[in-house]
């Protein structure tokens, strides 16, 4: 795809550290480590969390490309450490065998350690098996470690800086959770114009809830629902939404296939683990209605209106802010669907890869439910998506080029 905010993450779930490289943020953008924190802590709550969130304490080290509080302009690097690597730096050190040093594992003998075995039993539905025959290792150590959720932990600090771009130009991204485990809340629907803050306070409620759904009731039902899944050894999966509002119109393009916002949206959301499917706006509902009562009708008002490009506005939003692979000025709406975690205390059937003897596969510690935590990571993913659009727009190399390039497109379009 087509980029100009661009971003990689590196390191293992119990390795030293996770780190994040970003290139494309643009000079003069004021940022600290306390703007990319603030979403790191809200990744790590939630109700159903397991006990690798009372080991850690997120925080992410400025490492280059900010000088001063300000962003120069050159690729920014970010620094999470894991704490977590005390425990494990017997069993993860990179250092060829023979040459690990000193840690609280090291005189332990492999009967003592079992986390010292190779890992030969897959896990069904983890990257495990698939993994182990495409890059020919029989310790799916090597894939588990790099295809954990933990790796979200840099990609939810990379979405606090294109946040904080975003919000330089009045874009906010906000998120809840809809249902987990089957029981429903209330969500936002797909409201037109005006609706933005009925939408922020479904927010605030959610920021306020242990699993960020602002369903009170359906919250409770929830939390019951866990509990019975935690004693069974069992796991469980939800739907989350993620809105964007202050998106101009005419970000994307329909013009190429990897220029579209739908695009980038749908394979970022997909993007992350354990997400099996992804809406926007009304999604698969649309399908089930005939075309005149999806399409959003187009009003005009003579007076430009709060957040548009023009007086053009919808009464109804079931496209979710985009059309043609445009965003069209109305609040984006995504929708993705978790699958409930595939790590399980409870006996799933699983085949050696060494013996090809059937076993049980082999449990790893690992949360209940990680709904509310996606949904954080939503909002991440959907924020550098929008912030590579919003750049492929407007371009410029510092915050002030930038701005002049958005004001000058937006007294455009106020006039159309």
């Amino acid at each position: 795809m087509l980029e100009k905010l661009r971003y990689l993450t590196t390191g293992e779930s119990h390795g030293p550290a996770l780190i994040c490289v970003i290139e494309g943020v643009p000079s003069n953008l004021s940022l600290s480590g306390e703007d990319i924190d603030r979403d790191l802590i809200r990744r790590q709550r939630g109700y159903g969390r397991g006990g690798r969130m009372k080991i850690e304490s997120d925080h992410a080290q400025i490492m280059s490309g900010v000088r001063h509080g300000k962003t120069l302009g050159s690729p920014i690097s970010l620094l999470i450490e894991n704490k977590d690597w005390e425990n494990w730096r017997h069993i993860m050190n990179p250092e060829p065998a023979g040459e690990i040093h000193e840690s609280p594992l090291q005189n332990q003998s492999p009967i003592s350690n079992p986390k010292s075995q190779p890992v030969t039993r897959p896990r069904p539905g983890h990257a495990d098996l698939a993994g182990a025959l495409k890059y020919n290792t029989h310790d799916m150590r090597n894939i588990l470690e790099r295809s954990s959720a933990r790796e979200t932990a840099a990609r939810v600090a990379a979405g606090a800086v294109a946040k904080k771009f975003l919000a330089e130009f009045n874009i906010r991204i906000v998120s809840y959770v809809t249902e987990i485990g089957g029981i429903k809340g209330q969500g936002a629907g797909v409201k037109g114009q005006g609706a933005e803050k009925n939408l922020l306070a479904l927010f605030k409620q959610a920021e306020a809830s242990p699993v960020r759904c602002p369903d009170k009731e359906a919250e409770m039902r929830i939390i019951k629902k866990i509990d019975e899944a935690m004693k069974r050894g069992d796991t469980l999966g939800g739907v989350f939404e993620v809105m964007a509002f202050g998106v101009p119109a005419g970000l994307g393009s329909h013009t190429q296939w990897d220029r579209k916002l739908d695009a980038k949206l749908s394979s970022s959301l997909m993007s992350i683990q354990a997400i099996k499917g992804v809406e926007i706006g009304l999604g698969v509902e649309m399908s089930r209605r005939c075309g005149s009562e999806v399409m959003d009708e187009i009003f005009y008002k003579g007076s430009r209106v709060r957040g548009q490009g023009s007086g053009f506005y919808r009464k109804t939003n079931n496209a979710g802010g985009i059309e043609g692979g445009m965003s069209n000025g109305m609040p984006i709406m995504v929708r993705a669907a978790m699958k409930p975690i595939p790590t399980l205390k409870k006996p799933l059937a699983s085949v050696d890869v060494i013996t090809k003897k059937p076993f049980t596969a082999a449990y790893e510690r690992s949360d209940v439910c990680a709904v509310p935590a996606a949904s954080v990571i939503g909002e991440a993913v959907t924020a550098i998506a929008i912030a590579d659009s919003f750049l492929c727009k407007f371009g410029g190399d510092s915050m002030e080029e930038v701005r002049r390039n958005y004001e000058g497109y937006m007294k455009q379009t106020g006039k159309f």
